[in-house]
């Protein structure tokens, strides 16, 4: 996100931050920063091996169940989210003009139906959870790995630094 943050965009303000891997930090240092900034579209990104197209997310689950721990050794699995939360919650940003967006710069794009159980659905669940009925605009995006990775990550696709960028920022504008 770095790379994002330093690209310019006519009209917009835009805040980044980086959320800790941890499924007991992730949720609170995203929402005290949505707190802070009061934001009218939020879009949260995060990186799944595998992917080799940008896939926003269309629906998150009240489920964390991870395959691996989080970075603070934590490892959940089956355990319910939100006690008294809904099943699930749907993305509030226009995924389909995000896709089409991305797919216009010439890059692989498709609506995906799940975040996983991991972090990502994680922080995706409890933003929607609070945004519920405020108005404001707020999803996940998976990305793939960028070529940079390729030696950690043998044999998974990954992109071009620029062009995960040109493809999240045209996803960034689409939503305006």
């Amino acid at each position: 996100m770095e790379a994002i943050s330093k690209e310019s965009f006519t009209g917009l303000e835009l805040f980044t931050v980086i959320l800790p891997v941890e499924f007991g930090k992730a949720a609170d240092v995203l929402l005290s920063k949505v707190k802070e900034i009061d934001p009218e579209i939020i879009i949260t990104f995060g990186q799944a091996e595998g992917r080799k197209a940008l896939t926003p997310e269309k629906i998150a689950i009240n489920l964390d169940s991870a395959r691996i721990p989080d970075n603070a050794g934590e490892l959940r699995v089956n355990k319910v989210i939100i006690e008294k939360g809904a099943d699930g919650y749907f993305s509030t940003l226009p995924i389909e003009k995000m896709v089409e967006a991305v797919k216009e710069c010439g890059l692989e794009s498709e609506i995906s139906l799940s975040a996983g159980a991991f972090l990502c659905n994680h922080i995706f669940y409890h933003l929607q959870h609070k945004l519920l009925e405020s108005g404001v605009k707020s999803g996940f995006v998976h990305l793939p790995l960028v070529n940079e990775q390729i030696t950690q990550y043998p044999n998974q696709p990954s992109w071009a630094l620029k062009d995960l960028v040109q493809g999240v920022k045209a996803a960034i504008l689409s939503t305006l």
